[in-house]
């Protein structure tokens, strides 16, 4: 009902209801009906690996459905500070009345991602952004497509996979997954399921630690792709994994001399710059949309914003998701990942890769 209210009419409940927004009433009463935020129910969890979370979430009305191999943005409570983190859903793409299917591999040092695997259960609602990146099917399906992926990369890629069989696609399609052993495989009975039902899918899990399917093992190796009959010269491919996993399939296909076919989606943050240790850190720190300020102590504009006591919004906090945007009013910053330096006043840069060199304003 709440989209069909004039914007005045809402500007007007917002203004009354002020200081809080409409939707931290909703949520006393339920916390899927919201006036502007975007949520989600969890409606199934499955653990398909001792390290693995599988969740299928019921977005709210607000959501308009996600195009395969894009990322949304979760968010949860955890010890009392809501945290949010970047997943790709895995199921075929689906408009505004689909669901959303995650799988989220706990590591030892994830905070979000180890609170999902140990606590996860049916009716938690989450919080949620519109589905967003340029890692995409083309809207002209390619006539045959290769798909490699290492590790809990395999979202993405299985999302271009299901959304080309759920469209009858009939071209070779060649789908190369990296995993350490067979117990870390997280969709193994969907991957065997695609190769037992589709002949002209060929479906390759390469286990890195130890024997993979059909003998491969090891790390990439240009045969993994090349012995298959699925293997098409032409043929875009799509990557996501590991830096090392994107790197040599970028150096294969650099080497044939069609670089361009190549489509890779990070999952983790690149090697980070490395900042001379004998550079002198000097400068302040100005906050100007909250007046408050700090001295300059080196690190992300990001990390000193949260100890000045300012709750900016993030998201992935490596650099990809462009969710910690501001206004930077003057001075310098060094993109901790590559090292650049930017001169540029108000411009909008990314707080979690900006590091201040002297003197900074930023519009937080």
């Amino acid at each position: 009902m709440f989209d069909r209210l004039p914007a005045m009419f809402g500007s007007v409940i917002e203004a009354a209801l002020a200081p809080h927004p409409v939707d931290r009433y909703l949520e006393l009463v339920d916390p899927m009906v919201t006036w502007s935020e975007m949520r989600a129910r969890v409606t199934s969890v499955h653990r398909p690996t001792a390290r693995a979370v599988r969740l299928t979430l019921q977005p709210t009305r607000q959501w308009e459905g996600f195009r395969a191999g894009q990322y949304v943005q979760v968010s949860v409570v955890v010890n009392g500070v809501r945290e949010t983190r970047c997943f790709s859903p895995a199921n075929a793409e689906a408009g505004a009345d689909g669901t959303i299917e995650l799988t989220v591999t706990a590591h030892d040092d994830g905070h979000v991602s180890r609170h999902l695997f140990d606590h996860a259960k049916v009716g938690d609602v989450v919080g949620l952004t519109p589905a967003t990146g340029d890692f995409v099917l083309p809207e002209q399906r390619p006539a045959a497509a290769v798909f490699v992926s290492g590790g809990s990369g395999v979202t993405p890629v299985l999302s271009m996979t299901r959304t080309l069989l759920a469209e009858n696609h009939r071209g070779p399609v060649l789908f190369v997954h990296y995993a350490a052993g067979p117990d870390d495989v997280a969709y193994a009975d969907e991957l065997q399921t695609i190769a037992d039902r589709h002949d002209h899918v060929d479906v390759r899990v390469v286990h890195t630690r130890g024997e993979g399917n059909g003998g491969l093992t090891g790390h990439f190796a240009p045969e993994h792709l090349t012995t298959s009959d699925a293997f098409v010269d032409d043929a875009p491919v799509f990557v996501c994994g590991p830096a090392a996993l994107m790197d040599d399939v970028r150096a294969f296909y650099d080497e044939r001399g069609r670089e361009d076919l190549v489509h890779t989606e990070a999952f983790t943050a690149p090697a980070a710059y490395v900042p001379d240790p004998d550079e002198p850190v000097s400068g302040e720190l100005r906050f100007t949309g909250s007046s408050r300020t700090a001295d300059n102590d080196g690190r992300t504009i990001l990390e000193q914003a949260e100890s000045a006591g300012l709750t900016p919004e993030f998201g992935c906090r490596m650099g990809i998701c462009f969710s910690c945007t501001a206004p930077k009013k003057s001075g310098c910053t060094r993109n901790v990942l590559t090292g650049e330096i930017d001169n540029d006043t108000d411009k909008h840069i990314q707080l979690c890769i900006s590091a201040p060199v002297g003197d900074v304003e930023i519009d937080i």
